[in-house]
């Protein structure tokens, strides 16, 4: 192997490596954003007394903030992981464009 592929394959490992934390980091926002729809429906369903638990006590709150408070985290969310299945997908082609060297030219030795 020479040292064209070698750089090749640092590369390659390297972007892995980028997807693997970005799929990590998807995995967060997701998990996120499903607690925060939860919340939001759970909310719709209450009563007018509602509350927010800030470090280890619960104080009484307005719904109406609440709920405007969770679709604005829930939207935020929503553009997170729009953003990282963007970066997914060009890293992933890049991946694949790379792979796709690294074969045929050893296939040409």
């Amino acid at each position: 192997m020479n040292k064209q592929d070698n750089k090749k394959i640092q590369d390659l490992q390297f972007l892995e490596q980028n997807l693997q934390h970005l799929f990590l980091q998807k995995q967060a926002f997701q998990l996120e954003l499903n607690e925060t729809t939860a919340a939001l429906k759970e909310l719709k369903g209450s009563g007018n007394e509602v509350f927010k638990l800030i470090g280890q006590i619960m104080i009484k709150t307005d719904k109406e903030n609440i709920q405007i408070n969770l679709q604005d985290k829930e939207k935020m969310l929503e553009l997170r992981i729009k953003s990282i299945e963007e970066q997914e997908n060009s890293l992933f082609e890049k991946v694949s464009n790379l792979r796709e060297e690294l074969i045929e030219n050893n296939s040409k030795k």
